[in-house]
């Protein structure tokens, strides 16, 4: 009776907490979301506590006692762990919401949110596991096993580490995009000619959302073994070309202001950094042309790219058609049949159609490869 009586106390007075918490959240933020999310764990702890207390000093006698306060104890340890686990999200949460990602230049605070996400998983982990291993030790053979391993512990290790090599191998690859800022999360990355967004960062994997609405799922250990583009390293801000196969005949310095125009034109795609023309080739029947163009990410580049080939394009149709690529036949006479050749004076080979004999000079380069010639 007292513990049931202990037990419904309790319980009224964390209702009561709660109901503080939530009033006080109306002007403090913070507040409500502890007493939404801390609400649960802490009311199954501060019970399992209370009904274990009542239960260890109750005149009630008999084998089921200490088989129900064993239970409850264990019950205790993963309300606390689920306490803890809450209490450090609550705390990564409060400390993301310091950091926004919905600005242009938010390279800082996709550090920061790459980090901290990272951190919640280990922050996670860590509860599970400890709580696990703490209700492991409240059995007495547990603890034995336990002992024996510390005895052994460098043998453990060996085989733990051995057996979990690729697991660990990515996990410590992810702590180390992590907290390297070699990889961040929204950052545009080129993975085997594909292009995308890297969507999630955990310990053993990264997710990478490909253009086209693919995801690409790659162990963390990829992307410290092997070379990828990051287009967005340092900033955002990104250079893109437009090149064109055009005639001989095109007329560079009209095409040149005419991509100004373009640019001009589009503001809400060019960023106003970069506009420039360029001949960068001229082989047999074509020159190339590239124009180099810049915006503030690389979607917004990949549309003005496209805009600016399809003006630059339909420009060149419509005002300078012979500019478009062209093939030139010639058609001429045959010609006339030259003269025979004539043999040299003497019937021999010309002197300078020899590199080792026609003249003295040959002949000494030949002796100088073969040795003198001993027949008399």
């Amino acid at each position: 009776m007292l513990v049931a009586l202990a037990g419904l106390a309790m319980l009224a007075a964390i209702e009561v907490l709660h109901f503080v918490l939530v009033r006080l959240g109306r002007r403090i933020g913070p507040l409500a979301d502890l007493a939404r999310r801390a609400h649960r764990p802490f009311q199954i702890l501060l019970l399992m506590l209370t009904l274990d207390i009542g239960l260890r000093h109750t005149s009630l006698d008999g084998g089921w006692r200490n088989g129900v306060a064993h239970l409850l104890d264990i019950l205790a340890i993963a309300a606390g762990a689920w306490l803890l686990a809450t209490m450090l999200l609550l705390v990564e949460d409060a400390a993301l919401s310091r950091f926004r990602t919905d600005v242009l230049d938010n390279r800082s605070a996709r550090t920061v949110h790459t980090q901290i996400q990272l951190l919640r998983r280990i922050t996670v982990a860590a509860s599970v596991v400890a709580a696990i291993i703490i209700s492991l030790f409240t059995f007495r053979e547990a603890r034995l096993v336990g002992t024996s391993l510390l005895a052994s512990a460098g043998v453990v290790a060996a085989v733990v580490a051995f057996a979990a090599q690729a697991l660990l191998g990515n996990v410590f690859a992810g702590l180390q995009l992590a907290f390297g800022e070699a990889l961040r999360l929204e950052d545009v990355v080129v993975i085997d000619g594909q292009w995308g967004r890297v969507e999630e960062i955990t310990l053993t994997y990264v997710v990478v959302h490909i253009w086209d609405d693919r995801r690409l799922v790659l162990p963390t250990s990829y992307f410290t073994t092997t070379p990828f583009e990051n287009w967005t390293r340092t900033q955002a801000s990104l250079l893109g070309t437009v090149e064109l196969d055009l005639d001989w005949s095109v007329p560079v310095e009209q095409l040149r202001d005419h991509l100004r125009v373009i640019l001009t034109e589009n503001e809400e795609l060019w960023d106003g950094r970069v506009c420039v023309l360029q001949v960068t080739d001229a082989v047999h029947a074509l020159v190339r042309v590239r124009a180099l163009v810049s915006a503030r990410d690389a979607p917004t580049l990949w549309d003005l790219r496209c805009l600016t080939r399809e003006r630059l394009v339909g420009w060149l149709r419509a005002e300078y058609p012979q500019s478009l690529p062209r093939l030139r036949t010639e058609m001429a006479a045959p010609a006339a049949q030259p003269p025979a050749e004539q043999p040299p004076a003497g019937g021999g080979p010309d002197a300078d159609s020899q590199v080792f004999g026609g003249d003295p000079a040959g002949r000494r380069r030949g002796n100088e490869f073969t040795g003198p010639d001993d027949r008399r």
